[in-house]
C-alpha cells in the first residue's frame, strides 16, 4: 500500500469522495453532516491523502489543523471492495504520525452516531480515541459522535 498526499483531481478519488458524501447524507440528516466537500479538502490547513495498491484506490483521509496544537481527522473512507483489509488502520496510523510530526498535542474527530458508523468508531477506539465533548465549532448533536486522543 502506498499513501500519497493529494490526489483530489484524480477521477477515482473524486468518485470515492462522492460515495463518502452520499453515505454521510444517507445515514445522518443534512444539518448533522460535517464532511468537507472538494473545495473544503483543498483549503489551507487541510492535508489530504489517498491510499493505493498500484492503480487501485483503496481509501482516503485528511487532516485539518484546528490550531497549532490540535488537528482533526476528516474524510476517512475505504473503498467498499477493500473494506476490512487494513486500509483505514493504515490511514489513521499515517495521520497520527503526521500530527505528531507537526507537534500537535491532540487529535480529534467527528463521526456519525448510528449503526452505519460503528465500524469506524471501533477503528478509532483501536487507536486510543475516546468519546469527548464537541470541539472547535461543533455543537452537541444526537447524530454526531465526538472522539479525541492525546498525542
Amino acid at each position: 500500500m502506498e499513501i500519497r498526499e493529494g490526489g483530489l483531481d484524480d477521477p477515482q478519488v473524486v468518485a470515492l469522495l462522492n460515495v463518502h458524501f452520499a453515505g454521510m447524507l444517507a445515514n445522518s440528516p443534512k444539518d448533522s453532516c460535517h464532511f468537507l466537500d472538494l473545495s473544503g479538502l483543498r483549503a489551507p490547513g487541510v492535508t489530504f491523502w489517498s491510499a493505493w495498491d498500484g492503480a487501485d484506490l483503496l481509501g482516503c483521509g485528511a487532516l485539518k489543523q484546528l490550531d497549532p496544537q490540535h488537528g482533526e481527522i476528516k474524510s476517512m473512507r475505504t473503498a467498499a471492495e477493500h473494506l476490512r483489509r487494513g486500509t483505514g488502520a493504515a490511514l489513521v496510523s499515517h495521520i497520527l504520525g503526521v500530527a505528531r510530526g507537526r507537534g500537535y498535542k491532540r487529535l480529534s474527530l467527528e463521526t456519525g452516531s448510528g449503526p452505519a458508523f460503528e465500524p469506524a468508531i471501533a477503528l478509532y477506539r483501536q487507536f486510543g480515541f475516546t468519546d469527548c465533548a464537541p470541539f472547535a465549532d461543533y455543537k452537541e448533536d444526537p447524530f454526531s459522535r465526538f472522539m479525541s486522543r492525546v498525542l
